[in-house]
């Protein structure tokens, strides 16, 4: 059984960064797809980053290509999201999530809030 947890979240200004982590115990997640989600107020939850913790296949939403970075930290279990150029659009509840290499995301931390004031 993964357990996600997240961290990172705060309040910053409209063009500001932050860095998320989610840290992975419990078990290995070296043969699972890692992705960010987060959602807004009143909004579905929307995919934002995801990547194969073996390396590759990472993809973005469209909405933060360029401005966002996913990566992981095999030694520490971790993975990250560097997110720069903040918008006020970008305030959500981010989430942390992993499955396998195929189906749904079955696992998920609880969440940390991020927003962005203009």
């Amino acid at each position: 059984q993964v357990q996600l947890v997240e961290s990172g979240g705060g309040l910053v200004q409209a063009g500001g960064s932050l860095r998320l982590s989610c840290a992975a115990s419990g078990g290995t997640v070296r043969n699972y797809r890692m992705a960010w989600f987060r959602q807004a107020p009143g909004k579905e939850r929307e995919f934002v980053a995801g990547l194969a913790w073996k390396g590759g296949n990472i993809d973005y939403a469209d909405s933060v290509k360029g401005r966002f970075t996913i990566s992981r930290d095999d030694v520490k279990n971790t993975l990250y999201l560097q997110m720069n150029s903040l918008k006020p659009e970008d305030t959500a509840v981010y989430y942390c999530a992993a499955r396998s290499l195929v189906g749904e995301y079955v696992y998920w931390g609880q969440g940390t809030q991020v927003t962005i004031s203009s």
